[in-house]
């Protein structure tokens, strides 16, 4: 017989500061992968070059997203 174990852990909701720094950090994140994928894109050959560019779209939208909503909070983005 299988015994199901649930780690039970408080859920602690973030201050606003923590969130805008996640937000932050989120954004910075987003800006190194980015640049990561152009850099690895330059090298790619075959399938790879889809793949590559399916990330690039991805990350793009993701980016876009992370930039509204820091405009929406009146954030500083460097």
């Amino acid at each position: 017989m299988y015994e199901e174990y649930v780690k039970e852990f408080q859920i602690v909701e973030k201050n606003e500061f923590e969130k805008e720094s996640d937000l932050l950090n989120n954004i910075n994140n987003v800006k190194n992968n980015l640049n990561n994928i152009y850099k690895n894109m330059q090298f790619a050959e075959g399938d790879l070059i889809d793949y590559y560019a399916y990330q690039i779209k991805a990350e793009e939208a993701k980016y876009n997203f992370l930039i509204k909503q820091a405009k929406k909070k009146k954030l500083k983005i460097l």
